[in-house]
């Protein structure tokens, strides 16, 4: 079997992966504690849900950005819950018929949960019933009253601070967030007001290295997944379309190109996988704020 050189290590393209445990939350305290880092891709679809499971991913998150990558949306606002829904679905599919051991988020998207804790509820049933293992919501302040309610009612629950996509007209665009003083401090206020309510992941996007890292020892029973905020998180996401190559928009500073380099999708996210589990991805002098 032919081999491929790539920065982050030599990967054989149709490599055969061991055979794993189901990814599950003691499973995640357990990696936490051995210090091996976790590794998420987004996944809106049956194929490459099954390729990134084979390929050694351990988290899978159907993210409300199938809006701009799917469906060529300018943001996120606009997706559905029954959108989520259906590609929750049709992920939980792809691994049920490769016999997959990821881990499953499922994005609440905008207006899904902002009305009560009542409504969160119903989205959540609907996206646990679909098959997935854990919801996502975005933004602090008013929402660990909400995590705290679906976490009482057996729901686990994804957090996600820094650059809030469903938010970012309030934001004033995509910038990054907790750069200063004041800001670091409300978002270190949310994270741990976050974890403290039963949030057992957090999503920090585009969040200074520093803050990133010091919020990561903070919480050890709450998984920081960096995107744009440094290596010093529990672990990474990214946009499977932007780790492949094909975004249709200008690309993120903290996002590589791995399709580039091992030359096939399986070998890209084994590539990915590798090079976050052995601290090479991301890289702080190129890819963090």
């Amino acid at each position: 079997m032919s081999t491929t050189s790539t920065p982050y290590g030599t990967i054989p393209p149709a490599s055969p992966m061991p055979q794993r445990r189901p990814v599950s939350l003691p499973r995640l305290q357990q990696m936490r504690e051995a210090g091996e880092k976790i590794t998420m891709l987004t996944a809106y679809d049956a194929t490459f849900a099954a390729v990134a499971d084979a390929a050694g991913v351990d988290v899978l998150l159907v993210g409300d950005s199938l809006g701009m990558v799917c469906q060529g949306l300018p943001s996120t606002v606009g997706v559905t819950l029954d959108a989520v829904r259906y590609h929750t679905e049709s992920v939980v599919r792809g691994l049920q018929r490769a016999q997959g051991t990821c881990w499953v988020v499922a994005d609440l998207p905008f207006g899904s949960y902002h009305e009560s804790r009542e409504q969160a509820l119903r989205s959540a049933t609907v996206l646990m019933q679909a098959g997935a293992h854990m919801v996502k919501l975005e933004g602090g302040g008013w929402t660990p009253d909400v995590v705290r309610f679906l976490v009482e009612r057996g729901v686990p629950v994804c957090a996600h601070l820094g650059l809030t996509p469903q938010t970012v007209h309030a934001l004033g665009g995509y910038r990054v967030q907790g750069r200063t003083d004041e800001s670091a401090a409300i978002l270190r206020r949310d994270a741990h007001a976050l974890a403290d309510a039963g949030a057992t992941m957090l999503v920090l996007e585009m969040v200074p290295a520093a803050l990133s890292r010091s919020l990561t020892g903070e919480l050890p029973g709450c998984h920081t997944i960096g995107i744009g905020a440094g290596s010093g998180t529990a672990g990474q996401v990214l946009v499977m379309h932007d780790m492949l190559g094909i975004n249709l928009g200008k690309m993120a500073r903290f996002v590589h190109d791995f399709m580039s380099e091992a030359g096939s999708v399986r070998g890209a996210i084994e590539t990915y996988v590798k090079a976050v589990k052995s601290g090479r991805f991301p890289d702080d002098t190129k890819h963090a704020w």
